[in-house]
């Protein structure tokens, strides 16, 4: 699906999302010091498509795995974004879901899961859990992403989405398993 050639590595001296730096510090009277990335905060949505009974994933290239393990030319994920707009969490997210995946939500359908810390070991950003479900009637797009993002949307059935979070050929974030556990624990009927 991805074709990537002509990889060329550099050092960043001035990022856009995120700023490499050092802290310093004491901890028990031992001065140590750390690599860090400070980033943005972010949002994902775990999105339900009621007329398929699946789960609607976004794939794409993702240097920093690619680099780590050749493997995976694509990865698995929630609906997400950067909290880099001066609009309210929902909103944030309504916008993502209509961006990246061509469905309309209203911020007010947006049902919080839970916030957690991602990459605590070197960035340590927040992540706002979020779902909604749609269907066709909401679609207003196709989707895809915006900006020169390359996305590609992937319907999961729900009768397979449990097997997905163990099957290790699929390269996903923890934050997609963590939501898939939330749906089959709020969603008895699908155990």
């Amino acid at each position: 699906m991805f074709k990537i050639e002509n990889i060329q590595i550099s050092e960043l001296k001035d990022g856009k999302y995120i700023r490499p730096k050092r802290l310093e510090y004491l901890q028990d009277g031992i001065r140590k010091s750390w690599e860090i990335v400070q980033s943005y905060d972010s949002v994902a949505i775990l999105i339900y498509h009621k007329d398929r009974d699946s789960f609607i994933l976004v794939k794409q290239f993702r240097p920093a795995v690619y680099i780590n393990d050749n493997r995976y030319t694509n990865t698995y994920e929630l609906c997400a974004g950067l909290i880099d707009k001066d609009k309210t969490l929902e909103e944030i997210a309504s916008d993502e879901v209509e961006e990246e995946c061509g469905y309309r939500v209203e911020p007010s359908q947006l049902q919080k899961v839970t916030t957690f810390f991602t990459n605590v070991g070197f960035a340590g950003a927040k992540q706002y859990l979020f779902y909604v479900e749609v269907d066709e009637s909401m679609r207003v797009g196709k989707g895809g992403g915006i900006d020169g993002e390359v996305i590609y949307l992937e319907y999961l059935p729900v009768s397979e989405a449990k097997e997905f979070i163990f099957n290790e050929q699929y390269a996903k974030t923890p934050g997609l398993m963590l939501s898939f556990y939330w749906w089959f624990d709020k969603f008895k009927k699908y155990k």
